[in-house]
C-alpha cells in the first residue's frame, strides 16, 4: 500500500457520508443504493423513479468524471475475470435482498444511527468479504 492511499479512501468515505446526510435531510430516508435500486426493478419506487434514477447516475457518473478530469492516467486493481465481476455482483445483489439493504444503507446510515440491525449486518458484510477473499483469491485463486 502506498503512503497515500489512506487520502482515497478518506475521501470517497467523506463523500458517501455527505451524500447519505444530504439524501436523509432532503428527503428524510435513508440512502440505501440496494433499495433505491431495489424500488425501480420492482416498481414498488416508481412515484420517485427520477429522483431514483439521478441519484443512482450520479453515483456512477460524477466519480467517472472526477477521475477522467483531475487522475487521467490512475488505473484500479479491480480483476479482469469476468466469471467472477458477474458472480460477486449477484452474490452481493442477493446479500442485500437477504439483509435488506446495503452496506450504504446499514454500514453508512444505520451505524451513524446507532442501529442495532445496520450494526449487525455491516458485521456480517464485512465478515462475509473476509471469508470470499480468502476463499477466492487465496484458495481457489480466481482473483
Amino acid at each position: 500500500m502506498i503512503e497515500q492511499d489512506w487520502i482515497w479512501g478518506f475521501a470517497g468515505g467523506l463523500m458517501i457520508g455527505v451524500a447519505a446526510a444530504l439524501f436523509l435531510l432532503v428527503n428524510g430516508r435513508i440512502m440505501g443504493a440496494s433499495g433505491l435500486i431495489g424500488g425501480l426493478v420492482d416498481r414498488s419506487g416508481k412515484a420517485n423513479a427520477a429522483e431514483r434514477i439521478a441519484f443512482l447516475a450520479g453515483l456512477v457518473i460524477v466519480p467517472a468524471i472526477l477521475m477522467l478530469a483531475f487522475f487521467p492516467g490512475l488505473g484500479t486493481n479491480i480483476t479482469g475475470n469476468w466469471a467472477a465481476i458477474v458472480a460477486a455482483g449477484l452474490l452481493v445483489g442477493i446479500g442485500t435482498r437477504l439483509a435488506n439493504g446495503c452496506t450504504s444503507g446499514h454500514g453508512v446510515c444505520g451505524i451513524s444511527r446507532f442501529s442495532l440491525r445496520g450494526i449487525v449486518a455491516t458485521v456480517f458484510y464485512l465478515l462475509a468479504g473476509g471469508v470470499s477473499v480468502v476463499l477466492f483469491k487465496h484458495l481457489l485463486g480466481v482473483i
